[in-house]
């Protein structure tokens, strides 16, 4: 099922970080003690004083971690490389409670890429979660926007979430099933 790490951290700056489930941000103080649960597509889940929080990836450094380096995409790329990037841009955005990324959970319904005459291409994603009062589903949206907007050649993002279809356990990839030990 879900497994945990247990790597002990002591925060080395105040920080911003989300509170799981209920999305509420916080700050963390420098000195704080806890143990990262899950590092995952560049940010971290930690528990800290009976709480779990995200760390966002730009915050690293407070956790003693580098940080993750932007995407790259090669000069001259086509409109199928960027694409590709984005999908994987995507595959870095995780729940903090799940250890399986979005799109292996299914929760990307859609997503589309706009070409402009100004070489720049304009995204549009719809997403859903697991749960239509997850706490966590503002961040998640967030999180993806930010991830794709810094792409190389992204113009504007547009990530809609949306609960039509609702999301089922059947939506999730055979890799995520056997991650989360639904088989």
């Amino acid at each position: 099922m879900f497994s945990h790490t247990s790597e002990p951290v002591k925060l080395e700056r105040d920080c911003d970080a989300v509170m799981v489930p209920s999305g509420d941000v916080v700050n963390l103080a420098a000195g704080s003690v806890g143990y990262i649960t899950q590092q995952l597509g560049g940010s971290f889940t930690i528990f800290v004083e009976g709480n779990l929080f995200r760390v966002a990836g730009v915050d690293a450094d407070a956790l003693g971690k580098e940080p993750v380096p932007p995407p790259k995409l090669p000069d001259g790329a086509s409109d199928e490389d960027f694409e590709s990037l984005v999908w994987e841009q995507l595959k870095t955005c995780y729940d903090p409670e799940i250890p399986v990324n979005i799109v292996d959970l299914g929760l990307i319904y859609e997503c589309r890429v706009t070409p402009r005459e100004d070489g720049l291409r304009d995204l549009s994603v719809d997403m859903t979660l697991t749960a239509p009062g997850c706490g966590m589903g503002d961040i998640l949206v967030d999180d993806v926007r930010s991830k794709l907007a810094i792409i190389p050649t992204t113009g504007t993002v547009e990530v809609d979430l949306v609960f039509d279809p609702p999301w089922n356990q059947t939506m999730m990839s055979e890799a995520a099933r056997l991650e989360v030990g639904m088989f």
